[in-house]
């Protein structure tokens, strides 16, 4: 009988054990008891639990900090800070250019338009008038041509000395133009180097015209250069080499391939050239003498007119520099919306 329930029982493992190989063989791995696993899911289950809730629900540091729609870049200043500057970049305009500005256009038509046009009639102002034209007419073209040569041999030749040539082309910038008018009087005047022997032969530099026009040439010689050799230098030499190697000359490539790249260039540095070039003092102050309705340009008329006391005819003569100036600033904003594509063609074949 115990031989029977021994036998009962290894039989009954058997058939267990068959189950199990049995139930491994259709789940591809093997049989595990389950009790294991069961207790695995029962102790992940508040874990599972805890991970919904803080997905499903924010947290109490999100919810006192909110995160803004549209988040500040790193290099981007707080707006208080961009507004704060912006109010002083306006209050500094308005106090020392609009205010100054509009007093000159309101001292200069109190009076009325006729008073206005009587100051602007005189012959000593239409004197002035037209010595400022002929001294820019005269200075504006030597300038032009001095920088587009210039220009041209800084950006297009390598020889010694050619940084020295641009530290000359801004000495300008650098000295006084009282100063500049005080060289030309020592070296034109009738006491300088060069002023007695050219008196002998009947030229007069000093305190007439001529002298007008080289102190004004000096002073305003920088815009044009300043303005063409950053251009040329971004721009290249590819077209240039291109139409010497199909055999044009020199001046075939200056005509039909420099100029018309740099035309918008040249143009925007002629008009801040006439524009130093009508309303310069300083220089133009040393070397006229103040003769008038002979040596006296616009600026210098004006000065006579305010030590008169005639402040009325004064601010009348201001206000056509006034003009100017306006009639120049519109002029520079055209020129730089006409170089917007240039210089943009210009900085992408200068990129690597």
């Amino acid at each position: 009988m115990d031989a029977g329930a021994d036998g009962a029982g290894v039989s009954g493992a058997a058939r267990t054990a068959a189950r199990a190989q049995d139930a491994a063989g259709r789940t591809g791995g093997t049989a595990v008891h389950p009790e294991p696993f069961d207790r695995l899911r029962a102790g992940s289950a508040p874990l599972e639990a805890a991970r919904s809730r803080r997905t499903s629900t924010p947290t109490a540091t999100s919810a006192r900090h909110p995160r803004p729609a549209h988040p500040r870049s790193v290099t981007e200043d707080p707006p208080a800070v961009r507004w704060s500057l912006t109010a002083l970049a306006l209050v500094f305009l308005a106090a020392f250019v609009l205010v100054p500005a509009g007093s000159v256009v309101v001292e200069a038509l109190r009076d009325g338009l006729d008073l206005w046009w009587e100051a602007l009639a005189e012959p000593d102002a239409l004197a002035a008038v037209r010595l400022t034209l002929l001294v820019a007419a005269i200075a504006v073209p030597l300038n032009a041509l001095f920088g587009l040569a210039a220009a041209w041999s800084v950006t297009r030749f390598r020889y010694p000395g050619k940084n020295v040539l641009v530290s000359l082309v801004d000495l300008p910038f650098g000295v006084s133009p009282v100063i500049s008018g005080m060289v030309t009087v020592l070296l034109f005047g009738a006491h300088g180097w060069l002023g007695p022997w050219l008196q002998a032969h009947g030229w007069k530099v000093v305190f007439a015209v001529p002298g007008i026009v080289l102190a004004t040439v000096f002073v305003t010689f920088p815009f044009v250069a300043r303005e063409l050799i950053p251009f040329m230098e971004a721009q290249g030499v590819e077209e240039e080499e291109a139409a010497l190697v199909l055999g044009a000359s020199g001046w075939q490539i200056l005509a039909k391939v420099t100029l018309p790249n740099v035309k918008w260039s040249l143009l925007y540095g002629v008009i801040l050239c006439n524009a130093r070039a009508m309303g310069e003092f300083g220089a133009v102050s040393v070397v006229s003498g103040h003769v008038r309705g002979v040596t006296n340009t616009l600026p210098l008329h004006v000065e006579i007119l305010y030590s008169e006391y005639r402040f009325r005819a004064a601010f009348a003569v201001s206000s056509l520099l006034f003009l100017l100036a306006l009639v120049t600033l519109v002029a520079k904003k055209t020129l730089e919306w006409k170089q917007h594509p240039a210089r943009r063609e210009a900085a992408r074949r200068s990129a690597p």
